[in-house]
């Protein structure tokens, strides 16, 4: 799924334009017992409270590709032939009403999730999309309609103990201790299914959120997918610092790391304004021009796109947004570290001066030190020829 088909979707989530017509769930508490079910008619329930369901449901389709949202991949053995996608195609197929399916999956999501928060809520929810026909303007027309589709869409969301604060009594015209009820917070984590590609149903996948991009909740993918979870970004980034520190050796120059940062900061900037709708990716094969061209060695280059296909699978395709850390660009020693914008990481430069190595930055004009304007004078030996 790309940003635009997040979008199309996103906007259904409103009573007004959305088919969904009934709300499922259940109320779990931190024992793992089922507490209280939900089956309610969106369409008879006070408007603000539809609003606020349709808005959790929403929120997993929020986030970043490939951070919060990640594509969960099923074999073509398991679309033909397996328990779980026997089960979603059974909640997709009855449009939730098959009370058994249902069942089966609040079992297995009970039975594997460990939530920090201790009771959640399990909301699912089911849609028909009538798909408007999109011309070659890239206007959608709404009066025709390509194909429906119909898809699921289940959260769980913690539910956490109100606050024990003062509150007014009218009766008594006074203030006392009270409590307030138990609230559901947003959606910890939650999926689509199936997924909604090239603006049409994609069996063999399925769209995964967690609210944590470092917590993608392998237990509950285990469970409802039996397919191994996508790596999450911090382990990208992890994982790709490792493989560069591990092939560069003593070619782990600053100059090196500097350019591969510039570049990969450089390509999510121009895919931000070109707002195009696919994310972002790029080739350990690019990655290894941009260390040939500063100068790394065709050996290191070759070992760098080896390790590539063995820590991240072959064929690769990475998201810089994730291997570089794109709001900042930072250096240290073992006293100082020093933080600038990736945009103007080109000032940052190094030098040997006198048999040391120092890290530059220019400070030309607007130098603070503790809050204070302050100007740099040339060194006395220096402004008085050395003497």
């Amino acid at each position: 799924m790309n940003q635009k088909e997040l979008g199309e979707l996103r906007r259904r989530f409103r009573p007004d334009k959305s088919a969904i017509s009934r709300i499922y769930g259940c109320f779990v508490n931190s024992n793992k017992e089922i507490i209280a079910d939900l089956d309610e008619s969106l369409g008879i329930m006070p408007q603000e409270e539809a609003e606020k369901y349709l808005s959790l449901l929403k929120k997993t389709l929020s986030g970043t590709l490939g951070k919060n949202l990640m594509d969960i991949v099923f074999s073509t053995q398991q679309v033909a032939d397996s328990e779980e996608c026997r089960l979603l195609a059974a909640l997709r197929s009855s449009e939730l009403k098959d009370g058994g399916a249902r069942r089966a999956l609040f079992e297995k999501v009970i039975t594997s999730l460990d939530m920090t928060e201790g009771n959640y809520l399990i909301l699912l929810a089911h849609d028909a999309y009538d798909v408007p026909h999109r011309g070659k303007d890239d206007e959608l027309q709404a009066d025709a309609s390509d194909a429906v589709f119909s898809y699921i869409v289940c959260c769980v969301c913690p539910v956490k103990d109100g606050k024990t604060e003062l509150g007014y009594f009218h009766g008594e015209n006074e203030f006392h201790i009270c409590t307030t009820g138990q609230t559901v917070s947003a959606p910890e984590l939650g999926f689509l299914y199936p997924a909604f590609d090239d603006r049409a149903a994609n069996l063999y996948n399925a769209l995964f959120y967690s609210r944590s991009p470092a917590d993608l909740h392998q237990e509950f993918i285990d469970a409802v997918f039996h397919t191994e979870a996508p790596m999450s970004a911090p382990e990208q980034k992890e994982t790709f610092e490792s493989v560069l520190r591990e092939t560069l050796e003593d070619e782990c120059r600053f100059d090196v790391i500097q350019s591969v940062h510039e570049q990969l900061q450089e390509k999510i900037e121009q895919h931000k304004e070109s707002r195009q709708p696919e994310p972002l990716d790029i080739s350990p094969k690019e990655i290894s021009g941009i260390l040939e061209d500063c100068g790394v060695s065709q050996e290191r280059t070759a070992l760098f796109q080896e390790k590539c296909d063995e820590r991240f699978g072959g064929s690769a395709a990475l998201s810089p947004e994730n291997i570089i850390d794109s709001k900042r660009f930072e250096i240290s020693t073992a006293d100082v570290t020093i933080t600038v914008p990736p945009s103007q990481s080109y000032l940052v430069e190094t030098r040997i001066i006198d048999g040391r190595k120092y890290i530059l930055i220019p400070a030309d004009e607007g130098t603070t030190v503790n809050g204070f304007d302050v100007s740099i004078q040339p060194d006395r030996d220096s402004a008085h020829g050395g003497e």
